[in-house]
């Protein structure tokens, strides 16, 4: 399509949608990087919610204890101006003096404390308890120490700590509670969040006194507006009409489209999501019950052309997985692992060996590119499978997982950007409630691999794990995601592999 006809196009769509959706022009002169999605963060408290959208936000929120610089892979001291291992089950940290929070209140130790307690109390209800199970109390051995205890060795608690475990204000936050926060966060970090609207989005404005000498640097835009808006044609005609700045998860036709418009630049790259099909081997529905048997989940596996979608459907550096882990996350390889490949025939004998030789029917519960799970859907039709698709909306999606009412998940993780398979093959097979297989031989190796300060023993025992789960095809990984990111040529934008849009780094050209 020619630029002039994407822009009319852009501009039709537009008219249809009327007065339905308030565009907030966003531009270079108006200092206002607009960004949009398709999906909304349950809740904005970073530890109550594990869609990447709350994840984005929280990163320009709060601040964490230690950052990962993602061109290095350096740890760099953060909210922790230093870190000591005392022994492999307990950590000291110094905390930065002269750091506030968005109300002004002083960062102290005590909010470190308070926030780490906090989020292993069982008030607290994390959603991705792997994040914080490692921790198992805190407490203020001085002014501005903080001592970790863990609940055994955890080599990769520093990793996490420069991640998914941002600091709350404890008096703030006390007075608020959850629900307060989640509709007025208060963090330390480089933006300030001025507004959450329910099913629209959130805004952000820069902190002026954000601390110097940070790793994150000073931010440069003034205003950060997140828009939530669903399909992905009206996310495009905004963009082409200068409704919002940035937008990603564009899909690959609309993607080489965009390439030819004016003022709008366009970059694909790898991430760490990885798409997976996720199977109740328990069967604890009556559409799961075929599931129970591993030879349909195996036939499943064969029947799903993976390279196909990837070059009709994915694209940009996408990568099939063979192991429920991202391959460069520490401890994930594909070494002795078994692989499915696209096999129709064999699908169909092992159906026919399991007692099903016509197929079955059963459901399968997805929550973005619905395109991807109509494809699985229509390969799965084609072998005999007749598959019932609920679209839903992500927190929808997991609840139903988590009680048992998902025979089949199409279902994406990023892993929080937690560059170790902890974040990923333990958050689905350590017998949490999103795990639907509950191997108990897989939950003890993935614990002692977790937990071990021995490396070789670590790499071995994710070995073993890894191989059992595809043996048994407890899932079938699918692929890496790419990123294609379209945006406003005003804005200097670097994408990286852990699928985390630095606007605090970005910049009007």
């Amino acid at each position: 399509m020619k630029a002039h006809l994407l822009i009319a196009s852009a501009a039709a769509l537009l008219i249809g949608i009327g007065t339905t959706c308030q565009v907030a022009l966003a531009n270079k002169a108006n200092d206002t990087l607009v960004y949009a999605s398709d999906s909304e963060p349950e809740n904005v408290s970073p530890y109550h919610n594990n869609l990447r959208e709350g994840v984005i936000i929280a990163r320009h929120v709060f601040d964490t204890l230690i950052d990962r610089d993602p061109a290095t892979g350096k740890y760099l001291p953060q909210l922790a101006t230093k870190w000591t291992w005392v022994d492999p089950t307990t950590l000291d940290l110094t905390i930065r003096k002269g750091v506030t929070f968005h109300n002004g209140d002083p960062l102290t130790a005590d909010d470190v404390v308070f926030t780490l307690n906090y989020v292993v109390s069982p008030e607290a209800k994390v959603v991705t308890k792997q994040n914080v199970d490692w921790i198992k109390s805190a407490e203020k051995v001085g002014a501005d120490q903080v001592r970790i205890h863990l609940v055994g060795p955890f080599p990769a608690a520093i990793e996490y700590l420069a991640g998914p475990v941002p600091i709350y204000p404890e008096k703030y936050f006390k007075k608020v509670g959850l629900d307060g926060f989640a509709k007025a966060p208060i963090g330390s970090g480089p933006y300030k969040v001025t507004a959450v609207t329910p099913g629209k989005g959130v805004t952000m404005e820069k902190n002026t006194n954000y601390w110097k000498g940070s790793p994150l640097g000073q931010p440069s835009i003034g205003k950060l507006v997140f828009r939530v808006i669903p399909d992905a044609e009206t996310r495009m005609a905004e963009l082409m009409t200068g409704g919002v700045d940035w937008i990603w998860r564009v899909p690959v036709d609309q993607a080489k489209q965009l390439k030819s418009a004016p003022g709008i630049s366009v970059l694909s790259a790898e991430t760490m999501r990885v798409g997976f099909l996720q199977f109740d081997s328990q069967g604890r529905t009556p559409a799961a019950t075929p599931l129970k048997d591993a030879r349909v989940r195996q036939a499943i596996s064969y029947a799903i052309d993976r390279k196909a979608m990837i070059d009709n459907l994915v694209g940009g550096g996408s990568r099939i997985m063979n192991s429920a882990c991202f391959i460069d996350q520490f401890g994930c390889t594909d070494k002795g692992v078994p692989t499915y490949s696209y096999n129709p025939a064999k699908a169909k004998k092992l159906l026919a060996d399991a007692g099903y030789p016509n197929g079955f029917t059963t459901d399968m519960v997805a929550y973005r590119e619905r395109e991807y799970a109509e494809a699985v859907i229509g390969y799965l039709a084609a072998v005999g499978i007749k598959v019932n698709l609920n679209y839903l909306k992500y927190a929808a999606m997991r609840t139903l997982i988590r009680e048992g009412k998902a025979p089949i998940a199409f279902q994406t993780w990023g892993s929080f950007s937690v560059a170790d398979a902890s974040a990923f093959t333990g958050v689905y097979f350590k017998g949490s409630a999103d795990d639907m297989s509950h191997d108990a031989a897989v939950t003890k190796e993935l614990t002692e691999a977790d937990t071990s300060v021995d490396v070789d023993k670590r790499l071995s025992l994710y070995q073993q794990a890894l191989k059992t789960i595809a043996e048994k095809a407890y899932v079938l990984p699918m692929f890496s995601y790419p990123a294609n990111y379209a945006y406003t040529s005003d804005l200097a934008f670097t994408a990286q592999p852990d699928e985390l849009p630095r606007f605090y780094a970005a910049h009007w050209k």
